[in-house]
């Protein structure tokens, strides 16, 4: 047995380096899993003593190098997270005024929305720390641009917490982008100051506005925001019905400007400078020609990183296209695994927050998997080569299919797991929308930039439109073919992660012994069916109550509840759609106009949904009360389980399974903890008295809670 293994880590010796960057991420997910802020010093202290060992010590260096790569993620994210400035706690309730400088201005399907850094509120001495995003209102059509000084009436609030326990976690996206809040404006915008925008970064994101005004004016409609987003990476302005159909159709890849783009601007650019070196005869005759052109190719595709704003899946393929330009420099083999491992590594010292997203994952799978698919199948693919001109054509086919099979299927995962969608005709759309792309619209819009500083961008712009709109057609056409889209129930966590340690297991080892990951994988896909999602889901404002039951998914819904939190809930279920909670009947839902009774289980006690005056006669045979409102002494003691409204207000949104030992409620503080983007307890400013319930007219009780009593409450459900 020994020497089996032995026999085998002999031959995978040159493949264990590349297993580095995977302990990495798995200690940066380490991080963010935690429920407390560790120690600053921990990652730095573990990490240095595991370094010594690894190096020092190479009999143990198969145990520390792991631990040591592991720390180095986990002590990435540290910084990073010591690196963004604390999270604003005083953003006021009510309207107010903000002034400050504009730092980005984006156009929408309607509308615009400015973010402004430095922000000051309501006159205020000093700043807020972090920057704010206002939308302005439709009818607004203030000339506003990157650096003006602005003025307007707007209402704001902090991130939004995650619409359910373990959703995604959209204030800490915010903390570490420096986003404070967000709102939009109840007046029309006043440019205070008019002023070029101090600042690289600024200068080249005014530039990104100018170059979307001027593609936009040419080209009118989802082609234009299409066009635009190609050449500035600014997407906002795609309508969301056009945006649903690129998802649908497995064509969104396209407007998450990546390695597609960035290869198109760098063929582009070694084939123009190569063809210029070529009309020098010295330069053909004495000069390193295709190493220079890369080098030029390498300039351009940096340019294109910074112009499109620098995201994760163009800095991953820029890093890429540097260790390609090196190995051409150095006569080395360009694509490997190794270089993907290094970009990853990269890309986690630089901003290691990006390896919980989805773009981080579905990009990082896909290119191991077209590294490794292509590596593995490249003998079979060497037979479909010829001379002859149908050979050429079926290889080049086969090729253009086999990237797409092997990226979608290798990323699906991701996708469905963040999404809970898949796209069955994703090949089909990518044999005909790629080539679109890379060898019409790119090359259009690279010439109308060349074009733009002598306003003739249109000579170039008018057929780039015409390759966009074809583009929005293959994507419209496609999601509406039949079941182009399936909604797929929600991977859990620890399912992704084993489909990501087989994906690893399979793509990064060479012999036989890699089939093995194909179990884990198929272990992971099929996970669902070991996960049970709540019974019940209460949004963090309790305007949402929805229920699952097996008559399908109900949904009580108070005016002002959040249509983002209620489209989570449908794709974190696979519900499709909601059926509203109805005023009676019976069965699994038994309802009365004042309260429902919920019974899944026949085995299990069920819950009790309060929309009215609670009848205490029901109490005792529920484990849980959910109401919409305050509803603590509404039925006699002992009291089940409580979760109402300042449940929900202290402790964020909650899910609730119903057990055979009683309900089991989980808030998303609990499933969160205290960490720095998470929002602090509010704190009630006066202590209520008790209010008796009213009954009647299927609205909800009136009642009034003393901060002790919530705080009780709440904690019981909390530990619970």
């Amino acid at each position: 047995m020994k020497d089996a293994l032995d026999s085998w880590l002999d031959a995978e010796r040159e493949r264990l380096a590349v297993w580095l960057p995977v302990f990495m991420i798995a200690g940066v997910l380490g991080y963010y899993g935690l429920r407390t802020e560790p120690s600053g010093w921990l990652g730095v202290a573990i990490l240095a003593p595991a370094v010594a060992v690894a190096v020092w010590v190479p009999g143990v260096r198969w145990l520390f190098g792991p631990l040591a790569a592991a720390v180095l993620g986990f002590t990435a994210a540290q910084f990073a997270t010591a690196r963004a400035p604390p999270v604003e706690v005083d953003l006021p309730t009510h309207a107010t005024i903000v002034t400050g400088t504009i730092q980005a201005v984006e156009v929408l399907p309607e509308g615009r929305r400015i973010t402004i850094q430095p922000a000051w509120l309501d006159g205020a001495a000093e700043p807020l720390r972090r920057s704010l995003r206002v939308r302005l209102q439709k009818k607004d059509d203030s000339e506003l641009d990157t650096g003006d000084s602005v003025r307007i009436r707007a209402l704001v609030r902090p991130p939004p917490a995650p619409s359910y326990p373990g959703a995604w976690d959209l204030q800490r996206d915010d903390y570490y982008a420096g986003l404070g809040g967000s709102g939009y404006g109840l007046g029309k915008a006043e440019r205070t100051a008019q002023a070029v925008p101090s600042g690289l970064m600024r200068f080249i994101q005014r530039l990104r506005e100018i170059i979307t005004r001027r593609v936009v004016a040419v080209i009118p409609g989802a082609a234009g925001a299409v066009s635009a987003t190609l050449l500035t990476g600014a997407s906002m302005a795609i309508p969301e019905a056009d945006h649903q159909a690129f998802r649908d159709s497995g064509l969104a890849h396209l407007l998450a400007v990546a390695g597609l783009h960035i290869g198109i601007v760098m063929g582009f650019a070694l084939a123009l400078s190569r063809f210029g070196f070529a009309l020098s005869e010295r330069a053909s005759l004495f000069w390193p020609t295709k190493k220079l052109s890369a080098i030029c190719a390498l300039a351009a595709g940096g340019a294109y990183m910074v112009l499109t704003g620098m995201h994760v899946p163009i800095i991953r393929s820029f890093v890429m296209a540097c260790l390609f330009t090196a190995a051409l420099m150095a006569d080395r083999r360009p694509f490997s695994l190794r270089g993907l491992g290094l970009a990853a590594t990269v890309l986690m010292l630089i901003s290691p927050q990006q390896v919980p997203d989805v773009s981080f994952q579905m990009s990082f799978s896909a290119v191991l998997a077209l590294i490794s698919g292509y590596e593995a199948l490249r003998p079979w693919l060497r037979r479909l080569h010829g001379k002859s001109w149908p050979r050429r054509f079926g290889s080049h086919l086969v090729a253009l299919a086999l990237t797409s099979a092997l990226a979608g299927s290798a990323s699906a995962p991701f996708g469905a797991y963040h999404f809970g969608r898949v796209q069955i005709y994703f090949v089909l759309a990518n044999m005909i929308a790629v080539p679109l792309t890379a060898m019409w619209v790119m090359p259009a819009g690279l010439i109308a930039l060349f074009l733009m500083p002598l306003h003739l961008e249109a000579l170039a712009l008018v057929p780039m439109g015409w390759g966009a709109q074809a583009i929005v057609w293959v994507a419209r056409t496609t999601a509406a073919l039949p079941n182009a889209m399936v909604i797929v129930p929600h991977i859990p966590a620890w399912g992704l992660c084993l489909f990501s340690v087989g994906l690893a297991w399979l793509g990064l080892w060479r012999t036989r012994r890699r089939l093995a990951g194909i179990v884990l994988m198929v272990a992971g896909l099929a996970s669902p069916l070991a996960d049970r999602p709540p019974d019940i889901l209460v949004s963090a404002d309790a305007r949402l109550i929805a229920v699952r039951t097996p008559e399908g998914a109900f949904l009580q819904q108070v005016s002002g509840g959040s249509k983002f939190t209620r489209d989570a809930w449908a794709q974190y279920w696979a519900a499709g759609s909601f059926q509203m909670i109805p005023d009676d009947g019976t069965g699994v839902l038994s309802c009365q106009p004042d309260v429902c009774l919920l019974r899944p289980y026949a085995d299990r006690p069920g819950a009790m949904l309060v929309r009215g005056a609670l009848h205490p006669v029901g109490c005792g045979a529920v484990s849980v009360v959910v109401s919409a409102e305050p509803a603590r002494g509404l039925c006699p003691k002992p009291w089940p389980r409580l979760v109402d409204r300042f449940t929900v207000w202290r402790f964020g949104s909650a899910a609730i399974w119903l057990d055979k030992d009683g309900a089991r409620v989980l808030t998303d503080r609990a499933e969160r903890g205290d960490r720095p983007w998470v929002q602090p307890l509010p704190k009630p400013k006066r202590a209520p008295r008790p209010v008796v319930p009213r009954s009647g007219g299927g609205g909800a009780p009136a009642v009034s809670l003393p901060p002790a009593a919530v705080d009780t409450e709440v904690s019981s459900v909390e530990a619970k």
